[in-house]
């Protein structure tokens, strides 16, 4: 099967190794170079990085404009892939392949359409994460679905979460082509009064808070990505918390007490463990590390 594949992040390499693995990817679609993570420099997407590795042409991209159009069409794909491009699809793309244009969204659909669907499912307790093979159509993420597959959320970072989904997307993606070629994959139609949707995450969600309960704090730390990492201030400095756990310990809402290496937060119905942190001007430590340099017993905290 001849394939046009569309994709940015690094959710969408395991999907671009697998189809290469199996199928003829003659072109990958993907965002420009652009300052990504911590760095200051211009940095490949994951996508191009994966698909020079593997020796595929690459045609970066902010939009669909006539000539892209006209180099997708000369790469005759049977189908296009599409995940997590980055990029609105106009309706030409979705006719430009005889088996049509399918993406890799990372939820179970009808729940979580939109743009964060992994950590709008962490963030709001879900208990488990999944992954759907769908049909895209002109509405967002409102296409039927043939093929959908889950994980255990538990107390995984949002990294875990999505590594796994994307290893899972990328098994299920093959098996869905391989299900549209011989005619055997069966689409299911998305239920509209079970749509959910996953906005971006803004950075102030990410602010945890001794107002909020301790759970709630918790997933704001398995939500956090460097773009919206989880904060807070202690003793008026700055903090990003990069693991936490609810405490059994009893704290007083907006006090930290720092005892035996050990940090927590109080809540407003308990308390968090710091468990590795990211002070501001600082590198990475396990909050034991940072706990050293706290010379209080007993401090408060707020938000960032």
């Amino acid at each position: 099967m001849r394939i046009v594949f569309m994709g940015t992040p690094a959710f969408a390499v395991p999907s671009l190794r697998a189809l290469a693995g199996a199928h003829d990817v003659g072109l990958v679609l993907t965002r420009p170079d652009a300052v990504r993570g911590r760095g200051k420099r211009l940095e490949p997407s994951a996508v191009k990085a994966a698909a020079t590795e593997l020796g595929i042409d690459v045609l970066e991209t902010k939009r669909i404009t006539d000539d892209v159009m006209a180099v997708i069409r000369a790469a005759e794909p049977d189908v296009i892939v599409v995940a997590a491009f980055g990029c609105i699809l106009p309706d030409a793309v979705l006719e430009a392949a005889p088996l049509g244009c399918v993406n890799v969204h990372a939820s179970s659909l009808p729940r979580w359409r939109g743009a964060a669907p992994i950590q709008r499912a962490i963030l709001s307790g879900d208990a488990r994460a999944g992954v759907s093979i769908m049909r895209v159509v002109h509405d967002l993420d409102a296409g039927a679905y043939c093929r959908q597959a889950d994980v255990e959320v538990g107390e995984k970072s949002c990294p875990q979460v999505m590594g796994e989904l994307a290893e899972l997307g990328a098994r299920e993606l093959l098996t869905a082509l391989d299900q549209m070629a011989d005619g055997t994959a069966v689409w299911t139609d998305q239920d509209e009064s079970k749509v959910t949707y996953a906005k971006k995450i803004e950075k102030a969600e990410m602010l945890l808070d001794p107002a909020a309960t301790a759970l709630d704090n918790r997933r704001r730390v398995q939500t956090s990505l460097d773009a919206a990492p989880a904060r807070m201030a202690v003793a008026g400095k700055g903090v990003r918390v990069l693991a936490a756990r609810v405490a059994e310990e009893g704290v007083a809402q907006g006090e930290v007490l720092v005892r035996h290496g050990r940090v927590i937060a109080g809540c407003a119905d308990g308390a968090i463990e710091l468990l590795r942190v990211k002070p501001d001007g600082k590198r990475e430590m396990e909050a034991s590390a940072w706990a050293a340099g706290l010379h209080q017993s007993q401090l408060a905290w707020e938000h960032a």
